[in-house]
This record gives C-alpha cells, structure tokens and sequence, in this order.
C-alpha cells in the first residue's frame, strides 16, 4: 500500500491540474483527484501497465461527470473561491501558482463549453493526450473528439463557434420547417424557405447513391414535402452547435439535416448521410 501511494503521489500534481482545468475549482479539483485514488485502491494495480495514463483517464472521466451533473443543476462553476471549504492537506501557495497558470480569463472561456469540448480540448491542447485514448471518454470516435477540440480552440481564441448567435429563433424556424414536413405541408414549407435556398445531399443520402443539389425555394419544398415518412421518425437536435435535424435507425444517426439561414429564413439545407461525414459531426438530441 505504500508503494502504491508512492507512485499516485507520483502523479498528483498533473491530476490536479487536469481537474483545475476540466472544473475551475479547487476544490473541486482535489475532489476529483482523492476519488482518483478511491478508484485506484479498489483496482489490482499489478494489471495496470500504464498508470499515469489510467490515472488520467480515471481523473478526466470523473470530471466529465462533475461538469454534465453541474450542467443539470445549473450551477456557476466559477464562484468566488474563497468561500470554499479549506482543506488543511493543499497548499494555498500551491493553489495560486496553478490557479496563475490557467488564468482566469481561460477558465472563464472554457465554462462556456459543452463537457465534450472541454474535455478534448483540455486533455489534448494542454496535455498532449492522443484523441484515439479522449474518444472512448465521450462516446465519439477520433475524428469526433479532434473536431470538438478544434471548435473548443477556436471558441478559446476569440472566434465564435456559430455565425448564427439566433439559436432559439433557428429552432423555432426548424421546429415549424420538421412539423410542416411531416404534414406534407407545400405553403408553410415556402414560407419558412429563402427564395434562393440551397439543398446539398451526398451521395449516400438518395436511391440514386449520387450527391443532389436543389436550388429554390419550390423545389426544395416539394422534395421536403415528399418527405413525410422519413419526416415522422425525425427529431430535432444541434449539429456542431447548430439547430438541425437527426434521423436515426436503431438508435444509430442514419441522415442528418444541417441548416444555415438568411433574414430569419432557411437558406441551405446541408443533407448528411455519408458515415465518415456522420462520424465526424457532434449530436445533441433535443427534447
């Protein structure tokens, strides 16, 4: 037992500061890292090969779910510190020097992220962890966990992650646009379309196994009206941040629609179906 603790003291500074950067909380870090050591006591070490890697992905997994917990309860991860519980075991001087290295304007920015973003871009962006080991904590593949590392890095440099800030009237758009498609409504199709709107689908997405391309708003309203069927088993959901729509089959995203709009209107609609492209797309579905 105490070579074992040896070796977890070994590694503690690093999971602090996975968690401080995952959280923005000391406390809540140290947490993270003594529930760490928990896991650790209950596991046959001899069987771990790599332990500062496991370590880390014990750590990072626990954060992940600090931070959904934390999302469902709506709380501000960025309270005054001061107020939090003192633990006689840390350091103050300790807290400040990894507090100075994050910066509170980082963390700031990085507690506007979804969980998955922060956990792939913290993981890989500031600890060099492969996206192939940051995939299976978030249920995405590779590909999946670089591209929300990459909008996590452009959001964290200054860059908005949407050119479209109007989420909540994209959605109602959207809504309307899915219920309108279902009735096989042509009017109420029209209305909600650009008179120049675009519709791209790849090659997976139609019988033919050739891309469409549609340009206006009637024939794209025909062919969405024509749609119906597919329409029923389609559910709304945010594609890389944006509102569109999912259909899935067995549980599974078989097409997804990915919107841009124009003056409140729907100006291209981006048709995905291909599953490399599928793989490579983060999905919320939406109540």
């Amino acid at each position: 037992m105490d070579q074992l603790t040896e070796r977890f003291e070994e590694h503690r500074t690093r999971l602090r500061a996975v968690a401080y950067r995952m959280l923005g909380s000391v406390s809540e870090a140290e947490d993270a890292v003594q529930d760490t050591w928990l896991r650790l006591d209950r596991t046959d070490a001899s069987e771990i090969e790599n332990l500062g890697g496991w370590l880390t992905t014990v750590v990072a997994r626990v954060c992940l779910n600090v931070l959904r917990s934390r999302d469902h309860r709506r709380e501000e991860p960025l309270d005054d510190q001061s107020s939090e519980p003192i633990d006689p075991s840390v350091d103050p001087a300790a807290d400040a020097v990894l507090a100075d290295s994050v910066g509170l304007a980082m963390l700031v920015v990085l507690d506007t992220l979804a969980p998955a973003e922060r956990l792939a871009f913290v993981l890989h962006d500031m600890f060099a962890v492969p996206f192939d080991e940051i995939a299976p904590l978030i249920d995405r593949t590779p590909a999946a966990a670089r591209q929300l590392a990459s909008r996590a890095r452009r959001r964290v440099q200054g860059r908005s992650v949407t050119t479209e800030p109007d989420v909540a009237r994209h959605r109602q758009v959207v809504d309307a646009y899915l219920a309108a498609a279902r009735g096989g409504d042509f009017e109420a199709l029209l209305e909600l379309l650009h008179p120049d709107v675009v519709l791209r689908a790849d090659k997976a997405a139609g019988p033919s196994r050739a891309p469409i391309f549609l340009r206006g708003a009637d024939t794209v309203a025909r062919g969405a009206a024509a749609a119906s069927v597919r329409a029923a088993v389609t559910r709304l959901a945010l594609v890389n941040g944006g509102i569109g729509l999912v259909m899935a089959d067995e549980g599974r995203p078989s097409v997804v629609l990915a919107f841009a709009f124009v003056d409140g209107k729907i100006s291209e609609i981006d048709v995905i179906a291909d599953r490399d492209r599928l793989s490579g797309l983060d999905l919320v579905i939406l109540d």
